[in-house]
């Protein structure tokens, strides 16, 4: 029996979680060591140093959202943000209405967090996203009704890489009167962000994200203009202006930090580096095989991200021929659910090419001879199996 070939292995799962920049990792080190002090100890240099150093990378990621530093808060990550952002402006504002307002292809960290108002009695529209992915103003125009309090749609997808019209929902949110929170967990670092321009008044964002570390991430709170009251849901000392207690991960916020640094410098050069080589990986993949459908907005789209259904064939026998391939079928935080993508039923996909559903997700250190090895590599396997599948049906 012949041995399948052995290959180096290859990364294209930049939407599930980035690998950690050496440079993120540099900074961090100091302060996993002999600069191990707890940034709320005020009383000795130790504390000062790590009080010090939050601060740095507090402006960092406030640097890179263009927002003031005072108005991030730091947390463990994007869905502790999501989580914060949503529960916390529905609890400071019960006076003032009930109604939530959300969209069909959200992360699941905004999703459960709204039907868990929902099942507590307040009132939620689930908006459905149009086949490219993208919101329909008109139909967020009219969902938006006197007592909703807050609007949450996020910057880009994780699964389909489609990037909203954000500034234009932002501004219809103030029209309207209600909060626009924003789920940047993939776009943070990826894309340009202006949270004054986009008129945003909540943003999650995570450090894996974005070639920093697990387990960090921040939630931008506007603090003028509006003024956003958040009610804190983690109690029990005070922390990050009393909205989000417990103390400090200093070397996570560090490399966090660092990361934001890294991507204000490199962001652009980055993005059309990653934009050539996708166009190459969908240029290889759609000539050397027939039924290959894009899933989303190739336009509106994360310079990294392709989803792409391969007819006829099921993504996970795909994925599991190309074990030396690392690709997804969609979002990691659901990959033990084995149901189609939300998303892609979402936008209209019928259920058999949802199944056929891959996504790949290009990132910083990819190169182009990997991108060619992964083409060749999925054309062989997608041909073989589409083969395998007309000779059983015979």
């Amino acid at each position: 029996m012949r041995r399948a070939a052995q290959h180096n292995p290859i990364y294209l799962d930049h939407q599930a979680t980035t690998p950690l920049d050496p440079r993120a990792l540099d900074a961090m080190l100091p302060f996993l060591g002999p600069r191990f002090g707890n940034a709320a100890s005020r009383s000795h240099q130790f504390g000062w140093e790590a009080e010090q150093a939050v601060e740095f990378a507090r402006k960092r990621v406030a640097a890179l959202a263009g927002a003031l530093p005072r108005e991030i808060v730091f947390t463990s990550g994007a869905t502790e943000s999501d989580n914060l952002a949503i529960k916390g402006v529905m609890e400071a504002y019960c006076s003032r209405g009930n109604h939530v307002v959300t969209m069909s292809t959200e992360h699941r960290a905004v999703l459960d967090p709204v039907r868990h108002l929902e099942r507590l009695g307040l009132s939620v529209t689930v908006l459905p996203a149009q086949p490219d992915g993208l919101l329909d103003l008109q139909l967020l125009r009219d969902a938006i009704r006197p007592e909703t309090v807050l609007v949450s749609v996020m910057y880009a997808n994780n699964e389909i890489g489609a990037i909203q019209p954000v500034s234009q929902i932002g501004a219809l949110c103030h029209e309207k009167g209600a909060l626009f929170h924003c789920d940047a967990a993939q776009a943070f670092g990826k894309v340009p962000i202006d949270v004054n321009a986009s008129h945003i008044d909540l943003m999650s964002v995570s450090a894996h994200k974005m070639y920093g570390p697990k387990g960090v991430g921040a939630l931008y709170v506007r603090r003028r203009s509006p003024r956003v009251e958040l009610a804190p849901q983690m109690e029990g000392g005070g922390h990050e202006g009393g909205l989000r207690s417990g103390t400090l991960n200093v070397p996570g916020i560090v490399g966090f930090g660092e990361a934001c640094a890294i991507c204000a410098r490199e962001m652009a050069q980055e993005s059309a580096r990653l934009q050539d080589l996708r166009g190459l990986l969908l240029f290889q993949l759609q000539t050397g095989l027939e039924g290959v459908e894009i899933n989303g907005s190739l336009e509106h789209r994360l310079p990294g991200n392709l989803n792409l259904s391969f007819a006829g064939v099921s993504a996970e026998t795909l994925l599991m021929s190309l074990p030396d391939v690392a690709l997804s079928t969609g979002s990691a935080c659901s990959s033990a659910v084995a149901e189609p993508s939300h998303v892609l039923r979402s936008i209209g996909v019928s259920e058999d090419l949802a199944k056929s559903s891959v996504r790949f997700g290009l990132g910083r250190f990819n190169t182009a001879e990997e991108i060619d090895s992964v083409a060749l590599r999925v054309i062989e396997s997608v041909t073989h199996l589409r083969r395998l599948s007309s000779s059983t049906a015979l």
